[in-house]
């Protein structure tokens, strides 16, 4: 465990999962020289299935704080384990994080969102998005949306979102020439509100 950097590892027997070890169990076993098959840890079965998608291994992982998330298959039989660097390396792939853009954050209240309304704003900008990722802030009850596009300025597309009662959180990627266009875009929009 310590040679690999995991606090569980999944216990088995001819096949079938038994349990997730969890390595403060095993620090405080008091009958370490006893068949680990006696010890009365063994209750902590968090697993996900291999017909199951990724997300289902994240979502265990971070509820448990796992390092390993075992996976098996309908008969309980094991069949692997994810670890938390491979979950990591599924959502960069996932996000599109290696490919070239920009990321724009946008908030509005969960009632007025729309995925579609989103693409379509994009697309009339000849934007690509490249993944969305929803977030409801617990202090706001505001909807924040992580919008990976295939543009690496998004200044121009503003205008567009906040016409449509989405407030601009953060623009990151590259700023054209006018580097505070958006703050000025905000300014006016405050004036005509007045």
């Amino acid at each position: 465990m310590e040679e690999n950097n995991y606090t569980q590892l999944p216990m088995i027997m001819e096949d079938q999962y038994m349990a997730l070890i969890q390595e403060d169990d095993l620090m405080d076993w008091d009958k370490p020289e006893s068949p680990l098959s006696a010890a009365d840890f063994l209750e902590y079965r968090p697993a996900v299935f291999a017909t199951g998608h990724p997300y289902d291994a994240l979502k265990i992982a971070y509820q448990h704080n796992l390092s390993v998330v075992p996976v098996v298959d309908n008969a309980n039989r094991y069949i692997g384990a994810i670890t938390r660097d491979e979950l990591l390396k599924f959502l960069a792939q996932s996000s599109g994080v290696e490919t070239p853009g920009a990321i724009m954050v946008l908030e509005t209240e969960p009632k007025n969102y729309s995925l579609y309304e989103i693409a379509r704003i994009c697309e009339n900008e000849d934007i690509m998005v490249l993944s969305v990722r929803l977030y409801t802030n617990p202090q706001t009850g505001m909807l924040e949306i992580t919008i990976k596009t295939n543009r690496t300025v998004l200044q121009g597309i503003a205008a567009s979102f906040e016409r449509q009662n989405y407030r601009i959180k953060n623009i990151y990627g590259e700023v054209d020439n006018n580097e505070d266009m958006l703050d000025r875009y905000h300014l006016l929009m405050t004036f005509i509100n007045m």
